[in-house]
């Protein structure tokens, strides 16, 4: 098994070599949305390989302009609104992307993206940095988006076609433990693990004002989305007695609301928070509650930068981002009353100890694990 590669957690990115800078390179993300996790991560390569030509099957229509992008024919379509439907056809997309060829392709994959070929695997070095073979796919129950019926004829020609169509990849990398194993469940093939880039330093830089906060409630943060168990949540607040700030978007939001209204805490809603009011929000509360199977989680890691304890399931990225009993709290439950005697030990944890913990998953601590391995893999 690949260990993660060592890194200095206060370094600085200041010294570390211009990657590629005498080659040609193609840096490739599945489709371009609003900024979310994997996002983050293809802007953080883009600014360690700045002169990468970068490729997207399209551009959502709320997403930032933060790069040039260069878009797939699959933007020009109607497509481009429906991921699940387009799935069957991202692999021809990926093989048709571009008619140039490329010294260097890294490919930003949760999908298909670790597919795409633009030029041949004697000249080109392919790599690709996996945030999760794509679930749609390989592991349909992990994830409900995943049920689609139209998808239950063709997953398994489309199985064989991600395994048929990567054969040429010559290195992965995984955002986590957990993808990594699944990397070699399904692709039978072995993986580095780079965890993800979390801006620490901002929450970390909070106003005195913010850190000063009495930490009088419970706070939730995602999507809002089924998988997530925000209504668990609600549940675990009611039975601890605490109050509730759910912060986020999503199309479960008439739900939640109407299942605020039966419990007996106060539970409020945060509709798209900036990232000056989310800060605010970690550094008030008194623990973020995560009860949901991640592949890795930025979410945890900013709460804890605020020295914001987690609690949650054990399993999945938690396991690498929070120390069950000296950062959060993990458990295997989905039972709301078994949450509530972790919530009243958080009290024996130490916020100090919690931040420092932020500091391993920092940009730094990314840019010289995946400096190293780019370095590595195109020797």
């Amino acid at each position: 098994m690949s260990a993660p590669y060592a890194a200095n957690p206060h370094g600085s990115t200041g010294a570390l070599p211009k990657l590629l800078s005498d080659k040609s390179v193609a840096l490739v993300h599945e489709w371009y949305g609003s900024t979310g996790g994997s996002e983050k991560v293809f802007l953080s390569i883009a600014d360690l390989i700045p002169h990468g030509e970068r490729f997207v099957l399209w551009k959502d229509d709320d997403a930032k302009e933060e790069l040039t992008l260069r878009q797939s024919w699959m933007a020009r379509t109607p497509l481009r609104g429906s991921k699940a439907l387009a799935l069957p056809l991202m692999p021809v997309a990926w093989r048709t992307l571009s008619r140039n060829n490329y010294d260097v392709v890294i490919s930003s994959s949760h999908a298909f993206a670790h597919t795409v070929k633009l030029g041949s695997s004697e000249q080109t070095r392919y790599l690709s940095y996996v945030h999760s073979p794509a679930r749609y796919v390989w592991s349909p129950d992990f994830d409900g988006r995943g049920s689609n019926p139209m998808l239950t004829g063709p997953r398994k020609v489309l199985q064989a076609a991600d395994l048929r169509l990567s054969r040429h990849v010559h290195s992965y990398a995984a955002n986590s433990r957990e993808v990594q194993a699944r990397i070699r469940q399904y692709w039978h093939r072995d993986a580095h693990v780079i965890n993800p880039p979390v801006d620490v330093r901002f929450y970390t830089a909070a106003p005195l004002a913010d850190q000063q906060q009495n930490r009088d409630y419970l706070l939730g943060v995602g999507r809002w989305i089924k998988y997530k168990n925000f209504d668990l949540m609600i549940e675990i607040a009611a039975s601890a007695g605490l109050p509730l700030i759910i912060a986020g978007k999503g199309p479960e939001e008439e739900a939640l609301r109407r299942a605020a209204e039966k419990v007996n805490v106060p539970v409020s809603f945060e509709v798209r928070p900036s990232d000056e009011r989310l800060r605010q929000l970690y550094w008030g509360a008194r623990a973020l509650l995560f009860p949901t199977h991640e592949d890795f989680g930025i979410i945890p890691v900013e709460a804890q930068a605020c020295g914001t304890p987690v609690i949650g399931f054990s399993h999945g990225g938690l396991l690498e981002t929070v120390i069950d009993g000296e950062t959060g709290f993990l458990i295997n439950s989905t039972d709301p009353r078994s949450f509530a005697p972790l919530v009243a030990r958080l009290g024996q944890l130490n916020p100090a100890r919690v931040q420092a913990n932020a500091a391993n998953f920092s940009p730094a601590v990314f840019a010289e694990r995946l400096s190293a391995w780019v370095m590595e893999a195109t020797r």
